[in-house]
């Protein structure tokens, strides 16, 4: 067992959920964390990648500049951390078990539905 993540209680899009958050500069990961809308186990880790993003255009002020067609964007370049998504239950399972210090105390199954379990 790695032991460099707890299991928490967390709320996300309004629901229930639990994510893992690290305990250790060892872990490889900056979060961790149950989606229950899409039933998805999201790890975002700490390697980093360069990203295209549309971002609103915004003048001398910092304000958002607006045309015809709505709000203008541009396309910037942005670091951001690699997202892994796992949807199946049991890479989930052992994912949690893995890394989570608390995993065996932690009731995660909890914020899962029924048919999950």
């Amino acid at each position: 067992m790695n032991d460099t993540m707890m299991l928490v209680q967390a709320t996300w899009q309004e629901q229930q959920t639990f994510r893992m958050i690290p305990t250790s500069d060892a872990c490889p990961y900056v979060e961790c964390i149950y989606d229950p809308g899409t039933k998805v186990f999201v790890i975002i880790s700490k390697i980093k990648k360069t990203a295209l993003h549309m971002l609103p255009k915004l003048d001398e002020y910092g304000q958002a500049l607006s045309g015809t067609k709505g709000i203008k964007q541009e396309r910037h370049k942005l670091e951001v951390f690699q997202e892994f998504y796992v949807e199946d239950l049991t890479a989930i399972k052992d994912v949690i078990h893995f890394f989570a210090s608390n995993a065996n105390e932690f009731d995660y199954a909890s914020f899962m539905t029924e048919s999950e379990k």
